[in-house]
């Protein structure tokens, strides 16, 4: 049945009363340019035959083209076992988003609790949300939490940090009333961390960065008095290196996608979310607990909801309405299939792929590594003509390669850099043939 919920009378009446005459003075505010490039689709009165055909002629004029993804920038291409697959799109689980009332199923709620222990036991966290709609926003939730608990109106934050990020965490800020100071980063890649930041709720740093290299959080909450740190971490990186709870981490957010769920031309998203116990109210988002019944057995609940619809509107921490619970499922999935140690196998065959092309890249004429720090999967490649013509050059030859906004010319030359991400995915053949392009676009 097709429903229309104004009618004409009823959009009338409601044009009167803000005072627009008509839809069209309605937009005007949107540029004409961009109205102009509305082009009816012509459908009415076709029959369905003919819809599929015009559709499929549409279709026919993509310009369909394989490209090995080389581009990382915090979307991954990571394999995703069949299981994983076939047990998400299973009809119980399913869903266009996520369930509304999960207390009145103990199967949501347990697996919420089985996401939060593999968060909590990649960051060395003691205990994570049941997942963020992104890790950009999970950040950006961390500065807000971080400000409610020092409440010193001014927040530290790396450019090491994705740009996606920065412009997420920049628009909370801003909302908030939040002053955003920046953190420049050295040339050795890393963050410059500030000394006894007294006057900042929070410091934000990622590991790895922008640039690809593994910042050093071993001494920084010490150096940063008792300001907040909040890290953005990539959690397969964290199967083979110290997790930032064991480094003095406050917060660790990240971004949940390469845990088994596809790029999907970039999203849907996971964000990660996990702190320490002292600040459970403070943080955003549902947390499923485990208890026993009356007759002692295992059950699960909602532990903890702290947004208006369930608590007062004054104490809500975050506008999040729920979780990202097949994502988060699917994550969970993943990790179960996988084990520790089939994690640790992805995040080794990712370090070694990627120190492998580095090491062939940099023998190249004309391209070189500007960082001598560590790196896990991502690294970014000094080139000597302007980087946006090598990824030009890399996209037309059938690869996709980053070029990351580092705004950092005294390290990167004058022609820039292109950011290249390696997964286990990424085979022989594949990286053969770019440094071969690479090579003749020298």
């Amino acid at each position: 049945m097709r429903y229309i919920p104004n009618t004409d009378a009823d959009r009338r009446e409601m044009l009167a009363a803000i005072g627009r005459p008509s839809l069209d003075a309605l937009f005007e505010d949107i540029p004409q340019t961009v109205r102009d490039r509305y082009v009816p689709l012509g459908l009415r009165a076709h029959s369905e035959v003919d819809v599929v055909r015009l559709f499929a002629e549409w279709a026919n004029q993509n310009a369909v083209t394989e490209l090995v993804p080389f581009v990382g920038g915090g979307i991954y291409d990571h394999y995703t076992p069949a299981v994983v697959k076939h047990l998400a799109g299973r009809s119980e689980f399913y869903t266009a988003y996520t369930p509304y009332q999960p207390e009145i199923s103990q199967g949501t709620l347990t697996a919420m609790f089985e996401f939060q222990t593999i968060v909590c036991e990649l960051t060395g966290m003691e205990i994570a949300n049941a997942s963020m709609y992104d890790g950009a926003t999970a950040t950006a939730e961390a500065a807000l939490m971080a400000e409610r608990i020092r409440g010193r109106g001014r927040i530290a934050v790396s450019k090491g940090l994705f740009q996606h990020v920065r412009r997420v965490v920049d628009t909370y800020c801003w909302a908030a009333g939040i002053e955003r100071v920046d953190l420049p980063i050295g040339e050795d890649g890393r963050t410059v961390v500030p000394q006894n930041e007294a006057d900042v709720s929070a410091v934000i740093l990622q590991t790895p960065n922008a640039a690809g290299v593994v910042e050093t959080l071993r001494g920084v909450k010490e150096a940063i008095g008792d300001a907040l740190l909040i890290v953005s971490a990539d959690p397969v990186s964290l199967a083979v290196l110290e997790p930032p709870g064991a480094l003095g981490a406050d917060v660790v957010t990240g971004e949940g996608q390469a845990l088994g769920l596809p790029m999907g031309f970039g999203g849907p998203l996971l964000g990660l979310f996990a702190t320490r116990r002292q600040y459970l109210r403070q943080m955003p988002g549902r947390v499923a607990g485990r208890t026993v019944d009356v007759n002692d057995a295992t059950g699960y609940t909602m532990a903890a909801q702290t947004r208006e619809q369930h608590i007062r509107r004054e104490r809500a921490t975050s506008n999040i309405c729920t979780n990202s619970a097949l994502c988060a499922l699917m994550a969970t999935m993943y990790a179960a299939t996988l084990g520790a140690d089939g994690l640790r196998t992805v995040a080794k065959q990712c370090l070694a792929k990627a120190h492998d092309l580095a090491d062939r890249i940099a023998e190249l004429p004309g391209f070189s590594l500007p960082f001598e720090s560590a790196f896990f999967n991502e690294f970014v490649v000094s080139t000597s003509e302007p980087a946006a013509a090598v990824a030009a050059r890399a996209r037309k030859a059938g690869f996709l390669i980053g070029v990351p906004d580092l705004n950092m010319p005294h390290v990167l030359g004058a022609g820039g850099g292109v950011r290249i991400a390696v997964t286990e995915k990424r085979t022989k053949p594949e990286m053969d043939r770019l440094i071969a392009v690479l090579e003749g676009a020298a």
